[in-house]
């Protein structure tokens, strides 16, 4: 496999001449004197040079050996310890963590470009940072002050690791269910007892301490999710000087043997009586959890993005330079005895579809960013409000959307190259092995989709819908006449993608499968005209421009090739979902 590079020009190009995100940051006081284009780009330069440098070089290597197991203690992959080292040294834990505890105070914008550096360059070894920043961000939002000074500094500076430990051998989408218990104590703590599965992170070798987030219920909880509760269960008890005490009554039963993403220990999670502390309000776990769940499913999506561009930056480089058969024009590279595979149409149609997808989504992801950076620091009660409903919105759509055209593109590079592909040296394999775990957890893909059309659309009355249809609409309306090849298939897709929204909000009243039916197919509909707006906004900051830069010649290009070859599939979704849901019905369980 080629070596990993951070795409730095592209996410210069998407922060700074697509969004122009130094205005956004200098309406928020919080971020005005933290944040500005300069130092965006200096954060990216080194995020570069650490992913591409220490990470990337233990992919392959921690993926051959994968962690270990003995005695409930779990060793990660040699080198993996070292990088996490130098990785917290520089601050990259906290990259978004609240300033008050030592955390960077840097905003979603920027991090999530960090995060897709990282999943690009060794997507096991960023799962590790990922649960703790998501950890850190529930117990910042929910737990009492003491809890927030006694953990989150050493959270942040990497010393400490943190996992949320939510699903059940019996109970996965289904948190309602789960049967781990929580019994008060005099002292104000909780003894926590029960199993834990998948849980990512769990046990390793990496910090000194681990932080885990425990869904469970008390004794005279109400059933179902309204009855469950948020509690931090250290691994190791933590003195109240802040010093290691002793072991907390937590072990590693096992480790999964997975897939992909085998140098992350997959965790089966005992608490046999474990000290318990509890975060948020008594039943109100699920809230609390769904703090981190939010940014962790953007982050999930972003993997998906992350292991696309790798697979990209591999196939193309292969694509120069494998030669094969003669160009169906006549012969290109005269001087050697056949072309690079990049002559061929096929292989640029894979190519090209790589390069659209994957852009498409960096700029998507920001955007989604964007506004949780908005929902954050943003004084304005209304523009807050806002950005908050279009968070709930797309937060699905870049979960199941980024992952599902994640695994699409991986497959495509896989293609790229041909039976050298499937060998395990080129490292193609691996990363469609590693991308497929994204459509799976942190809420299945369908469930996803069952979101976004059950509670996000029709829940809200199309309301939701409306927000980000306006805006779209608003964009192509005002565009200039020189954007109107980009802005007029634009229009034609949020005007069937307003249509399609109306007929299902129609249909759900009186037919209960139709949303479950369409809700996959939808999401991509979604998805597609999602990215025809970020397309067409990239083509805006590229024009004029493409005449003396390759850079921006080549964005319009692979525009023109997105409008052209991969919109057009809304089409055929639509016409799916509108068959309607009586075919899903047609065959008795036992016909099957």
């Amino acid at each position: 496999m080629t070596d990993y590079k951070a795409p730095l020009r592209d996410m210069r190009f998407v922060l700074n001449e697509v969004f122009e995100i130094s205005r956004l940051w200098s309406e928020f006081p919080a971020l005005a004197d933290v944040i500005d284009e300069s130092t965006g780009n200096a954060i990216l330069e080194e995020g570069g040079k650490i992913t591409a440098n220490v990470l990337a070089p233990l992919n392959r290597s921690g993926d051959e050996s994968g962690c270990s197991w003995s005695n409930g203690a779990v060793c990660t992959p040699i080198g993996f310890p070292e990088a996490y080292r130098a990785y917290a040294d520089g601050g990259w834990v906290g990259i978004s963590g609240d300033p008050a505890y030592g955390g960077m105070g840097m905003p979603k914008a920027i991090s999530v470009q960090v995060e897709e550096m990282v999943a690009s360059a060794n997507l096991s070894f960023g799962l590790y940072p990922m649960l703790t920043v998501g950890a850190c961000l529930s117990i910042n939002a929910h737990a009492n002050d003491e809890l927030k000074e006694k953990y989150l500094p050493n959270m942040y500076a990497g010393t400490w690791a943190g996992s949320m430990c939510l699903t059940e051998p019996h109970a996965g989408t289904d948190l309602g269910i789960i049967r781990t218990r929580a019994e008060p104590q005099a002292d104000g703590s909780f003894k926590i007892t029960g199993t834990k599965i998948f849980i990512t992170g769990g046990e390793h070798d990496l910090t000194e301490n681990i932080i885990h987030l425990v869904l469970a219920k008390l004794p005279d909880a109400p059933a179902g999710s309204k009855g469950i509760s948020l509690f931090l269960v250290p691994k190791v008890l933590v003195n109240s000087d802040g010093s290691p005490g002793k072991q907390n009554a937590v072990s590693c039963g096992s480790i999964e043997h997975k897939m992909g993403i085998k140098a992350t220990a997959t965790c089966v999670m005992n608490f046999d009586g474990a000290v318990g502390y509890l975060v948020g309000a008594v039943n109100k776990g699920l809230n609390a959890m769904f703090t981190m769940m939010n940014y962790e499913r953007l982050g999930v999506g972003i993997q998906g993005l992350a292991a696309g561009e790798r697979s990209y930056q591999s196939a193309v480089e292969y694509a120069r330079e494998r030669l094969q058969s003669r160009a169906p024009t006549g012969p290109v590279a005269k001087s050697k005895t056949a072309d690079p595979i990049i002559v061929h149409p096929d292989v640029r149609r894979m190519l090209l579809t790589m390069k659209a997808l994957n852009e498409g989504g960096r700029a998507f992801s920001c955007f989604v960013a964007m506004q949780l950076d908005t929902t954050k620091y943003s004084n304005d009660a209304v523009v807050r409000k806002r950005a908050e409903e279009l968070v709930a919105l797309l937060t699905p759509v870049a979960k199941a959307f980024l992952t599902d055209l994640g695994l699409e593109v991986t497959v495509h590079g896989q293609q790229v190259f041909g039976g050298h592909g499937y060998i395990r040296e080129w490292g193609q394999e691996q990363l469609v092995r590693d991308v497929r775990i994204g459509q799976i957890y942190e809420g299945t893909n369908g469930v996803q989709a069952l979101d976004l059309m059950g509670r996000k659309i029709v829940g809200s009355g199309g309301a939701l819908y409306q927000l980000f249809s306006d805006e779209i609409s608003a964009f192509a309306n005002g565009a200039p006449v020189e954007l109107a090849e980009f802005v007029d298939p634009l229009k034609v897709a949020i005007s069937n993608l307003d249509d399609l929204t109306a007929w299902l909000l129609d249909r759900a009243k009186v037919t209960p499968n139709e949303i479950g039916a369409a809700s996959v197919e939808y999401l991509h509909v979604f998805g597609y005209t999602a990215y025809a707006y970020m397309w067409a906004l990239m083509a805006r900051a590229s024009l004029g421009k493409a005449g003396h830069d390759e850079f921006y010649a080549s964005k319009l290009g692979t525009a023109r090739f997105y409008f052209a070859r991969l919109l057009p599939r809304i089409h055929s979704l639509t016409a799916s979902i509108k068959a309607g849901s009586e075919s899903l019905f047609l065959l008795d369980a036992a016909q099957f």
